[in-house]
């Protein structure tokens, strides 16, 4: 399989990235090597390999991790004494949107 740079540039336009045409090429040979890399994964024989699974699966169900529990927190007052900046029982922070 082979990447075009208008798939790489696609890309970068769902994550909001913009890239000169120079760092462009540069992804588009990047993002080639990394699909001729899973191409040659493809390949391996996993003929007879056990499937991996998640480590606590090895674990018997009596104490495999703690029991939930709810305890008490602290007071809003108490945390906001720490706070730069509270107003009416809440942090201020700069504004980030416009």
């Amino acid at each position: 399989m082979s990447i075009t740079s208008k798939e790489v540039q696609r890309i970068a336009e769902l994550a909001h990235l913009e890239f000169s045409p120079g760092e462009l090429e540069r992804f588009v040979g990047q993002f080639q090597r990394i699909l001729d890399y899973f191409e040659q994964l493809q390949q391996v024989d996993t003929e007879g390999v056990e499937p991996t699974y998640h480590g606590l699966a090895e674990i018997p169900d009596e104490g495999a991790v703690r029991p939930d529990r709810t305890r008490p927190s602290l007071a809003p007052e108490a945390v906001l004494e720490g706070a730069p900046k509270a107003r009416k029982g809440y942090f201020r922070v700069p504004r980030v949107i416009e």
